[in-house]
């Protein structure tokens, strides 16, 4: 609901070309979230990076280096916060202008991945590791990847990156067990103009018990609009398109009681359907 307040903000700063750099975006979800009951701090700096400093994957603003917002590329933001009932961490990445068809086709691939590994169903037992792929395999099948790792373990008001479990190439012995949080974040980086991330934290839940075992599959808690100008419908599954329908869906009906009118005007729009 925070986040809805502020990129209701960005997005009148920037089509009202009030002056908006990076900084200001990071002071911009400080001032929203910190009006909650239940908010502490930030669970880690803030990373706003627009167009190249997007790419940069823990790029943090400066003021030698705060770029003003504009509508001719892609916005990273990267944020979270500690609550006392939890702690938070979301990436998204938008564009306030009209997207390229390379920026587009990017953004999806990166998405298929994140779709795949949020709709994984695994048997108890798996490692990070064996479900790392699925995150990676539509990045790869076009030569693309990236370097950082799909996932990390978020602790509960204590430290957004916490152990034991991961989902990263590297081998980590720790299977994931119904009640870890960890984050589904692929990403794509082109250096020197664009970087894209798209992050939920999921949750290990039951899915299901068979003669073969007990099966665990993921549920998605973090609840926020992806932005629908980057979707390329024509390199999408049915399934996918109807992954991200059912997803802004329920964005749209939990939020909807936290905000006022306008947010939940502004909240339908971008959760229609694909």
């Amino acid at each position: 609901a925070a986040l809805v307040k502020a990129f209701m903000h960005i997005e009148a700063d920037v089509a009202a070309q009030r002056p908006l750099t990076e900084m200001g975006i990071a002071d911009l979800l400080t001032h929203y979230r910190s009006q909650q009951p239940l908010y502490f701090d930030q669970s880690f700096d803030t990373i706003a990076g627009y167009g190249p400093h997007g790419a940069i994957v823990h790029y943090s603003a400066t003021p030698d280096t705060d770029a003003r917002i504009r509508t001719d590329n892609l916005l990273l933001i990267d944020s979270g916060a500690n609550y006392l009932d939890g702690t938070t961490d979301i990436t998204r990445t938008v564009a306030l202008g009209q997207p390229t068809e390379r920026q587009r086709t990017d953004f999806t691939l990166v998405m298929k991945g994140h779709i795949a590994l949020a709709a994984a169903v695994y048997p108890e037992g798996t490692r990070g590791a064996q479900l790392d792929a699925l995150a990676r395999q539509f990045l790869w099948q076009h030569g693309l990847s990236y370097l950082h790792g799909t996932g990390h373990g978020v602790g509960h008001f204590l430290n957004v990156h916490e152990g034991p479990q991961s989902i990263r190439l590297n081998e980590n012995p720790t299977p994931l067990r119904p009640g870890m949080i960890t984050s589904d974040e692929p990403g794509l980086y082109r250096e020197g103009e664009y970087g894209i991330r798209c992050e939920n934290l999921v949750l290990t839940v039951p899915a299901m018990t068979t003669e073969f075992g007990r099966f665990l599959k993921f549920e998605t808690l973090t609840l926020f609009p992806f932005d629908r100008k980057l979707f390329d419908l024509s390199i999408m599954t049915p399934q996918e398109i109807q992954w991200v329908n059912e997803y802004h869906d329920k964005v749209r009906r939990e939020l909807s009681p936290l905000l006022s009118p306008e947010e939940n005007a502004w909240l339908t729009e971008r959760t229609m359907p694909l």
